[in-house]
């Protein structure tokens, strides 16, 4: 098994590290960092000088595309994993988007894994000659923020390993305000459990 992480000039790097822990304690033996430098897009504000949006109540982080949604993240991050398993002859690509508790990101719709499912098929050597039928698994795709915490202890994930905030202060800790925290600290609330991550001030 391969894990792809991808340093492309997020604000929130620490994940990077996050993910390095959970592949070493999971015992992935090939975890590998592509590097995309999509700050010189911007255009979010993971990527570009625009302030994260802050203290947002659940219907409010339904409403809209926010202006965390990095343009084109996954299509861009689906087609290095698909380079990637043409060149190992892997068929199978798993990735973490979710349609349920999100942020309304366009590319974590069903819709566009199916679609880009079919585009892996069609536009590879690998997929024109038959030699592999590319698969796009989104496992995480239709549970609730509650329904994947509840699996990840069940798998023996330990949360104080994982990241999520968008706006970490310096020292890595979790703003505990933005977005994603706040789906973050809902899903763990409605699961009955606590997040043993630390939270800044």
């Amino acid at each position: 098994m391969i894990a792809l992480s991808f340093d492309y000039g997020q604000r929130h790097r620490v994940e990077l590290s996050a993910a390095e822990r959970v592949a070493r304690a999971f015992g992935v033996d090939d975890h590998r960092v592509v590097t995309i430098d999509l700050r010189q897009f911007g255009g979010s504000a993971l990527t570009d000088e625009i302030e994260v949006p802050t203290g947002r109540g659940a219907d409010e982080i339904k409403q809209g595309i926010p202006i965390t949604y990095v343009p084109a993240r996954n299509t861009i991050f689906l087609s290095y994993c698909l380079a990637l398993a043409e060149v190992c002859g892997a068929e199978d690509i798993f990735i973490g988007v979710n349609a349920i508790d999100y942020s309304g990101y366009p590319d974590c719709r069903p819709e566009f894994i199916r679609a880009f499912e079919s585009l892996a098929n069609l536009a590879t050597k690998a997929g024109v000659e038959g030699k592999s039928r590319f698969k796009i698994h989104t496992p995480l795709a239709e549970m609730s923020k509650a329904d994947i915490v509840n699996k990840g202890m069940e798998l023996g994930v330990d949360y104080s390993m994982t990241h999520s905030c968008y706006a970490p202060d310096e020292s890595g800790r979790a703003c505990g305000i933005c977005d994603s925290c706040l789906l973050r600290l809902k899903g763990f609330k409605e699961a009955g459990a606590e997040d043993p991550i630390v939270y800044g001030d």
